[in-house]
């Protein structure tokens, strides 16, 4: 037997035990299922899930990166949650686009997923609970906020649950990757706008027409020879796309947020971050005022986003991101301390931070 095929030999040994390993933690994961079930309890933990992960990346001795450990494991936790009650996410459509990425780095195959045409028929249907919950976008680093998402949260009762920080990297795809074939190129807006320099620089003639997706723009493509779509990798196969050229994004780096929305209050797990919305009066220093609780505790505001309110011409809602959790009593004296301070005030909720950037590939 050469070294070669003695290795091999031991890892199949090694595979077979982490078969039995992976059914006996079924097993396990199934009971704690029923226990749920009788008891009322929802079959996704949020604290739970992120309190597993970073016990395993305590204890990980390497040479498994911690980015392969969260990937495998959310694969491990997903099939787990199969077997206790199927779990269902509702995302912007169709399939491919970033938001169904994210969901998917979140939640792990072994979920049900539905597109949605529109951001507000994601925040619809998780409302009517006819999906456990959605995943939209929040903000992309280069573009900035998503308004839609904005105002939805403010008319809107359900909470965030989570969030999901994504690489974006935007290939240019068509049906026979050749760049001579295009005619029209189809984009969303916000991805347009991250690959300006790219293709005024190569395709300065090329009109390029906004869908409402990368999505949509990459089953466009597939429907139309003469045409493009400005889409991630992921869509490539699932439309039988062909690659023009690969990351075309007008800065290496680029992010988007998404948060998970859904009727849950996660616990505290000791790395949290809450979200409010707020209004204030129409007089000198009252932002100031109504942030000073913040200063007073030390607690850092992470980010903060002004949207005009639409129910009253020039007063503006703050969006706030603060560390902490809401159930930590420091947090709560200020949220408090802000509520009597607004002129309205909503708490959106508190959540896991999510653990840093999640990479496509």
């Amino acid at each position: 037997m050469t070294d070669k095929e003695r290795l091999r030999a031991e890892i199949d040994k090694v595979d077979e035990e982490l078969l039995l390993l992976l059914n006996r933690r079924q097993a396990l994961a199934q009971e704690i299922g029923l226990i749920k079930n009788r008891e009322g309890q929802r079959t996704l933990d949020f604290r739970r899930e992120e309190e597993v992960l970073a016990h395993l990346l305590h204890k990980n001795p390497g040479p498994l990166t911690p980015a392969a450990l969260r990937s495998i494991f959310r694969e491990i936790i997903s099939a787990a949650r199969e077997i206790q009650a199927p779990l269902s996410v509702a995302f912007l459509g169709p399939e491919a686009t970033f938001s169904h990425l994210a969901a998917l780095k979140k939640f792990g195959h072994a979920t049900r997923y539905r597109p949605m045409a529109t951001i507000r028929e994601v925040f619809s249907e998780v409302s009517k609970e006819k999906y456990h919950y959605g995943v939209v976008p929040i903000e992309n680093s280069t573009e900035g906020v998503v308004n839609e998402t904005l105002d939805l949260f403010a008319e809107n009762s359900l909470r965030i649950c989570g969030e999901i920080f994504l690489e974006i990297s935007h290939d240019l795809l068509s049906r026979s990757g050749q760049l001579q074939d295009v005619e029209v190129i189809y984009s969303h807006p916000q991805a347009f706008g991250q690959c300006r320099r790219w293709l005024a620089t190569h395709l300065p003639d090329i009109p390029v027409l906004e869908v409402a997706s990368t999505g949509v723009a990459a089953q466009k493509a597939a429907k139309n020879p003469n045409s493009a779509a400005i889409a991630s990798a992921f869509a490539a196969p699932l439309y039988d796309l062909r690659v023009i050229e690969k990351r075309i994004e007008d800065h290496p780096g680029n992010v988007t947020h998404f948060f998970v929305i859904g009727p849950d209050a996660p616990g505290p797990t000791g790395a949290d971050k809450t979200s409010i919305i707020f209004a204030v009066d129409d007089v000198p220093g009252a932002l100031y005022h109504t942030l000073r609780p913040l200063a007073e505790r030390e607690i850092n505001m992470s980010r903060i986003v002004s949207r005009p309110m639409k129910t009253e011409a020039w007063r503006y809602l703050f969006f706030v991101d603060l560390d902490g959790h809401q159930a930590e009593t420091h947090v709560s004296q200020a949220l408090e301390e802000i509520r009597h301070l607004s002129a309205w005030f909503k708490l959106l909720g508190s959540f896991p931070k999510a653990p840093g950037v999640e990479r496509l590939s």
